[in-house]
């Protein structure tokens, strides 16, 4: 019960960067690999700052303000100078690379003497386990609200209109370089707070954390609309914490099967392609059984 509860707990955080991913993936429409070094790089500024002595909330913040850099930085390769989105984030996650060392002054930095998040709800008497979730619950709202609250206003569905279609939206006279920008900008904020929070979390920041989080952000979203479809924004959101939790407890259940935890990459990609192919497969299913639904009724 206590492996099932810690998977809940990391699969709340991880939400976090799901939605980061979503917001590019399916909103934007573009594939941002930037995840890779934003991820870290939340995390990064985050140790660093809580090390320092700056109080743990304030350095969160900064991490989701940091990611929108990284986020802008990307946004402006592909917008303004017209690089391919894929290839825009692999230039930015390459340059974050050495940012993410930088900032760290070393491969990891441990947290384990810091005040963070984590150790705050803890003096209120609960177990690590339930502040973390009661943590990834707080962050999981807040960040729900202000996004419903955001893409309901005109520069929301702007930015929701750009990503579903381009040319109506510039024929329209919408600044798609900006909304664009301003799409991958919050994308990478959430998954820098997603960083952050995990950093916290596990108790240390390491440079190469982010490998393999574009897997886990893009699992997380397909198993939420695999289960769910035809949702509004605020409960698309909600799927994805679900589609995230589903995704921890599929990896507990790898280990508990005694899967070496080397092939765990292997295993979140195989996972991923499952992911993937479902919607497809479920679409031909349907499409079958009502051929064959018509069928029938044809011989009556």
């Amino acid at each position: 019960m206590d492996l099932i509860l810690s998977s809940i707990s990391q699969g709340l955080l991880w939400s976090i960067l799901a939605m980061g991913v979503y917001l590019t993936y399916r909103i934007l429409d573009v594939a941002d690999l930037t995840v890779e070094g934003s991820f870290p790089l939340g995390a990064a500024v985050a140790s660093a700052m809580i090390v320092a002595g700056i109080p743990a909330w304030i350095a969160t913040v900064v991490a989701f303000l940091a990611g929108g850099l990284a986020g802008l930085i990307t946004g402006f390769l592909h917008a303004k100078l017209k690089i391919p989105a894929l290839l825009a984030g692999i230039v930015t996650m390459t340059g974050l690379y050495s940012i993410n060392l930088r900032i760290l002054g070393q491969a990891n930095l441990t947290l384990l003497n810091s005040e963070t998040l984590i150790n705050q709800i803890q003096t209120l008497g609960v177990d690590k386990t339930t502040a973390v979730i009661i943590a990834g619950i707080i962050a999981i709202v807040i960040v729900i609200v202000l996004l419903h609250f955001f893409f309901n206003t005109e520069l929301g569905l702007s930015v929701r209109a750009t990503g579903d279609n381009l040319a109506m939206s510039e024929a329209n006279g919408i600044n798609v370089e900006f909304t664009k920008i301003l799409g991958f900008m919050l994308g990478n904020g959430l998954i820098s707070l997603s960083g952050a929070l995990l950093a916290q979390n596990n108790g240390y920041a390491d440079v190469n954390m982010g490998i393999g989080a574009i897997v886990i952000g893009l699992a997380s979203v397909i198993i939420g609309e695999t289960f769910f479809s035809n949702l509004t924004l605020a409960r698309r959101l909600t799927t994805l914490v679900i589609g995230s939790i589903i995704y921890r407890l599929l990896i507990l259940g790898a280990l508990e099967l005694q899967f070496n935890p080397q092939d765990l990459k292997l295993i979140s990609a195989i996972l991923l392609a499952i992911a993937l192919a479902l919607p497809s497969a479920r679409s031909r299913w349907k499409y079958k059984r009502m051929k064959r639904q018509n069928s029938r009724n044809e011989v009556k």
